[in-house]
Protein backbone atom coordinates (compact mmCIF):
# COMPACT_ATOMS: atom_id res chain seq x y z
CA UNK A 1 0.00 0.00 0.00
CA UNK A 2 0.95 3.70 -0.59
CA UNK A 3 1.10 6.27 1.81
CA UNK A 4 -2.04 7.77 0.00
CA UNK A 5 -3.55 4.61 0.59
CA UNK A 6 -3.16 4.06 4.19
CA UNK A 7 -4.45 7.38 4.64
CA UNK A 8 -7.47 6.61 2.62
CA UNK A 9 -8.12 3.68 4.85
CA UNK A 10 -7.36 5.33 8.28
CA UNK A 11 -10.14 7.41 7.03
CA UNK A 12 -12.52 4.93 6.21
CA UNK A 13 -11.67 3.41 9.71
CA UNK A 14 -12.02 7.26 11.19
CA UNK A 15 -15.50 7.29 9.27
CA UNK A 16 -16.93 3.38 11.13
CA UNK A 17 -15.72 4.34 14.42
CA UNK A 18 -17.11 8.53 14.08
CA UNK A 19 -19.58 8.61 11.98
CA UNK A 20 -20.91 12.22 13.09
CA UNK A 21 -17.04 13.43 12.55
CA UNK A 22 -16.32 15.75 9.52
CA UNK A 23 -13.23 14.64 8.61
CA UNK A 24 -13.30 16.83 4.99
CA UNK A 25 -11.20 19.09 7.04
CA UNK A 26 -8.47 17.24 8.95
CA UNK A 27 -5.48 18.44 9.94
CA UNK A 28 -2.62 15.60 8.86
CA UNK A 29 -0.58 17.00 11.47
CA UNK A 30 -2.82 17.89 14.55
CA UNK A 31 -3.75 15.36 16.56
CA UNK A 32 -6.76 12.81 16.04
CA UNK A 33 -7.82 13.80 19.76
CA UNK A 34 -7.49 17.34 19.37
CA UNK A 35 -9.58 17.52 16.14
CA UNK A 36 -12.16 14.62 16.67
CA UNK A 37 -14.40 13.97 20.03
CA UNK A 38 -12.09 10.27 20.70
CA UNK A 39 -11.79 8.52 23.58
CA UNK A 40 -9.02 5.70 24.45
CA UNK A 41 -11.70 2.91 23.46
CA UNK A 42 -12.30 4.71 20.24
CA UNK A 43 -8.30 4.81 20.00
CA UNK A 44 -8.42 0.94 20.55
CA UNK A 45 -11.03 0.65 17.65
CA UNK A 46 -8.58 1.95 15.22
CA UNK A 47 -5.91 -0.55 16.39
CA UNK A 48 -8.56 -3.67 16.24
CA UNK A 49 -9.47 -2.76 13.14
CA UNK A 50 -6.34 -2.36 11.58
CA UNK A 51 -5.68 -5.94 12.90
CA UNK A 52 -8.78 -6.87 11.47
CA UNK A 53 -8.62 -5.51 7.94
CA UNK A 54 -4.93 -6.10 7.72
CA UNK A 55 -3.58 -8.68 9.83
CA UNK A 56 -1.21 -5.53 11.31
CA UNK A 57 -0.17 -6.03 14.92
CA UNK A 58 1.10 -2.67 16.52
CA UNK A 59 2.41 -3.05 20.47
CA UNK A 60 0.97 -0.95 22.75
CA UNK A 61 4.27 0.65 23.77
CA UNK A 62 3.95 2.14 20.12
CA UNK A 63 0.29 3.70 20.02
CA UNK A 64 2.23 7.22 20.99
CA UNK A 65 3.15 7.26 16.94
CA UNK A 66 -0.06 6.55 16.30
CA UNK A 67 -1.56 10.39 17.27
CA UNK A 68 -2.31 11.85 14.19
CA UNK A 69 -2.68 11.19 10.56
CA UNK A 70 0.66 12.07 9.01
CA UNK A 71 2.70 9.98 12.12
CA UNK A 72 -0.15 6.90 11.80
CA UNK A 73 0.99 7.08 7.66
CA UNK A 74 4.37 6.85 8.55
CA UNK A 75 4.25 4.25 11.50
CA UNK A 76 2.25 1.74 9.38
CA UNK A 77 3.98 2.83 5.96
CA UNK A 78 6.81 -0.29 6.38
CA UNK A 79 4.22 -2.73 7.59
CA UNK A 80 2.18 -2.36 5.03
CA UNK A 81 4.08 -2.01 2.39
CA UNK A 82 3.23 -5.16 0.59
CA UNK A 83 -0.39 -5.19 1.03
Amino acid sequence: MTPADIRAEVLDILESIAPDEDLSNLDDEVSFREQLEMDSMDFLDIVMELRKRHRVQIPEEDYAQLASMSSTVQYLAPLMKDL
